[in-house]
């Protein structure tokens, strides 16, 4: 099965694959919350955390590939992406900054 993958989503997913939190469970969103901004300090940033997963392509694929489903699965269970209608320029509700979301 295809999904594609908007930016913002690939990201959290990287960072994610690059925590701390064991493959297979199922964290809450205020603990993937911090898992991310763990890992996006830890690696200095997204492309840190890109080039982490990468090396870890590169080494083990068969773990990556298992860690990166898991990670992908948490993130689009946790962050939905938006409705069609919301994407067509229609206000949907206030986000919260990632500072709102780890203190959650």
């Amino acid at each position: 099965m295809t999904h594609s993958t908007d930016l913002l989503t690939a990201a959290r997913a990287e960072a994610l694959f690059c925590s701390s939190l064991r493959t297979g469970s199922l964290p809450t969103r205020p603990q993937v919350a911090r898992a991310v901004a763990q890992a996006v300090r830890l690696h200095d940033g997204t492309h840190g955390c890109a080039a982490v997963l990468a090396g870890a392509y590169g080494e083990c694929p068969e773990t990556a590939v298992a860690r990166m489903r898991w990670a992908l699965e948490r993130i689009r269970t946790l962050y939905p992406r938006p409705s069609v209608l919301l994407r067509r320029g229609t206000q949907g509700p206030p986000r919260r900054s990632l500072q709102e979301e780890v203190r959650s």
